[in-house]
């Protein structure tokens, strides 16, 4: 692919992460969350060349984040952990579980340590209660929309590459 419609792409992609997670941000963040946007971060198993995108989209959403930087560092660590194997998997729903492990553990971590959780969650609750979300997003929600957008040859020829 021609390097400039690449970026494009890509930014075009931060953008929509970004606008998706923070328009829906009641949603979005704390200790029970379906971050609707991260049904995109399928795009990683289609082509390694969305990983930036998403990335740098997961990024922009961290900074309305109401525990800042560390979600800024640490939620957009979780998600290019879980984003950067995908495109080595063979199957979207092996692929799919990917950020639903890093998100669950890494951002289940980081709310045990950073938010003020309930005495009655624990930190393995905050990790299931947060890779739950991300199942919901991603395995459920976003292998349904792979599925449909991959059957348009227009989408597939722009995902795949």
């Amino acid at each position: 692919m021609n390097r400039q419609p690449w970026l494009l792409r890509n930014a075009l992609l931060a953008a929509i992460y970004a606008a998706l997670t923070l328009g829906l941000a009641p949603f979005s963040y704390g200790p029970i969350q379906v971050r609707l946007s991260e049904c995109l971060t399928l795009l990683a198993f289609c082509s390694r060349r969305w990983i930036p995108g998403l990335t740098i989209g997961c990024f922009l959403a961290n900074v309305g984040s109401p525990f800042g930087l560390p979600d800024m560092v640490l939620g957009t660590l979780a998600t290019f952990l879980g984003i950067w194997p995908m495109h080595r998997l063979k199957s979207p729903l092996l692929a799919s579980l990917c950020p639903v492990l890093s998100n669950g553990v890494v951002i289940g971590a980081e709310l045990d340590f950073l938010a003020q959780l309930p005495p009655d969650l624990s930190l393995g609750a905050a990790m299931a209660y947060i890779g739950a979300g991300e199942f919901l997003s991603v395995t459920v929600l976003g292998n349904i929309l792979l599925k449909m957008v991959l059957k348009n040859e227009t989408c597939r020829r722009i995902l795949v590459e």
